[in-house]
């Protein structure tokens, strides 16, 4: 058990270990031109993964809506 566990813990890839290790590739390949692409996408997942609504998957109401915070059906004159 403590193998697995000290295996998965080895192979935890960080946003800035895949940016760097992505970007290395990109260069070896001859495409530099990528890297703004992938700052950005780096980037982009760093703010999704801090986001105050992915504190809880668990699908709990965070608001005080009167449906309970559920999916909303778009209906009606909202469908265009």
């Amino acid at each position: 058990m403590m193998a697995s566990l000290q295996y998965r813990l080895r192979n935890i890839v960080t946003i800035k270990v895949w940016l760097d290790t992505a970007a290395q590739d990109a260069e070896r390949r001859g495409l530099a031109a990528l890297r703004p692409l992938l700052e950005s996408l780096a980037q982009a997942t760093s703010a999704l993964r801090t986001a105050d609504w992915n504190a809880d998957a668990t699908g709990a109401s965070h608001g005080d809506d009167a449906d309970g915070g559920g999916p909303r059906r778009i209906t009606g004159s909202h469908v265009r």
